[in-house]
């Protein structure tokens, strides 16, 4: 830490993770900071003084971490030698290189973690329809092929039922790996944190509704999961947090099958399945990773109700987002808007709502209402 009282945290990355991580640190009085492509990003928009730069520039990385005690990220993309390479000079980065490297590069990730025992698809990498046809020759069709670095909300990600449609995806001439297509009943996340000092706290484990490779609603806890499988989760997030030695904020997205859980996907770092705890846990997950980075005792993850519903408001045809908010208000004054301050469009995460209470069907009707109102103008979900 620097010699002022105050800690400084700085964010690589400006987007709504980072604007919301924003409101947290105020809260904490922690001074914060985010390396922004643009003045008009989402959390360059709320945050005092932006540093306005390239993330994957060693010269404005160097200059935007010198004047942060702890420096962290809300995305993945920051090249691995940079993140070393402000290690080596003695900067604080959580989590850091060793760890991020899992989030980064998916065929590393599958490796270590069956190398650790987890239960994973059976993976291979796949650079031909001849290796493509062969993986399928023992896992069977579909296969998912995925893309070893790069991908998020679904890009990156093809699930191809025949060889004519794996060679469309190797033509676009990227490293991929071939994964079994796992036949799961639902898919569920677990967030934990986890300190320097390695202190744990998990959050309730949530069931996940995707579409189209984005997530679009979010019910917490997961309705009907048995106690002892609950546990398992929420052991199993940390337990990998531990193992790939994370600091901060993990998200581990999991597959529910007849034959257990199954780990999906990892992010080190505020997650869509955390996004709910701004409104219905005892600490949100954004001001967990600040403890967590800073190495201050962790806060309560529990629920503030029953439930907690989060739905992630899409943009639609209308960019006039805003000129809804006053029906949506009206109509249920106790549902909570957050909105990034991006532009309005179509498919695009603009903002979330979260409505918490005792009936998870009214609890979700509300949520999914306000959500649809302001994004199309209609309160029927879809």
């Amino acid at each position: 830490m620097n010699s002022e009282a105050t800690p400084v945290v700085g964010m690589v990355g400006a987007g709504q993770l980072a604007r919301m991580t924003n409101g947290a640190a105020t809260e904490l009085g922690v001074r914060f900071r985010v390396l922004a492509a643009s003045a008009d990003e989402s959390a360059a928009q709320v945050t005092a003084d932006p540093f306005i730069g390239d993330y994957r520039s060693a010269p404005d990385l160097t200059a935007f971490a010198a004047a942060c005690d702890v420096v962290t990220f809300d995305h993945e993309h920051v090249p691995g030698a940079l993140i070393s390479s402000l290690e080596a000079a003695g900067r604080v980065v959580h989590p850091g290189s060793a760890a991020l490297r899992f989030t980064q590069d998916k065929h590393a990730m599958r490796a270590h973690l069956t190398g650790l025992g987890y239960r994973c698809p059976e993976f291979e990498p796949v650079a031909s329809v001849a290796d493509v046809a062969a993986f399928a020759g023992k896992s069977g069709w579909p296969v998912v092929l995925k893309a070893v670095t790069g991908g998020y909300d679904g890009r990156g990600v093809w699930i191809c039922d025949e060889a004519a449609s794996a060679a469309e995806v190797l033509s676009h001439g990227l490293d991929l790996i071939a994964e079994e297509h796992i036949g799961f009943t639902r898919e569920l996340a677990i967030v934990v944190a986890r300190s320097p000092s390695g202190q744990g706290a998990a959050y309730p484990v949530v069931e996940t509704i995707q579409r189209d490779g984005i997530c679009r609603e979010v019910i917490a806890p997961a309705p009907g999961l048995r106690p002892a499988a609950a546990a398992q989760a929420q052991r199993l997030g940390l337990e990998v947090a531990r193992d790939l030695g994370v600091v901060g904020l993990l998200a581990v997205e999991l597959f529910e099958t007849p034959d257990g859980l199954v780990v999906n996907e990892l992010a080190m770092r505020p997650h869509n399945s955390g996004h709910w705890t701004m409104d219905g846990a005892l600490t949100s997950q954004f001001e967990q990773h600040l403890r967590a980075v800073l190495n201050l005792p962790l806060g309560s993850p529990a629920l503030t109700a029953r439930y907690a519903v989060m739905v992630n408001i899409l943009g639609g045809d209308d960019p006039e987002l805003r000129s809804r908010l006053t029906h949506v208000m009206a109509a249920d004054p106790a549902v909570k808007i957050h909105l990034y301050g991006k532009e309005v469009r179509s498919g695009r995460k603009v903002g979330h709502v979260t409505a918490v209470g005792r009936d998870l069907d009214r609890v979700r009707d509300r949520a999914r209402r306000a959500a649809s109102y302001l994004a199309d103008g209609i309160e029927e979900y879809s």
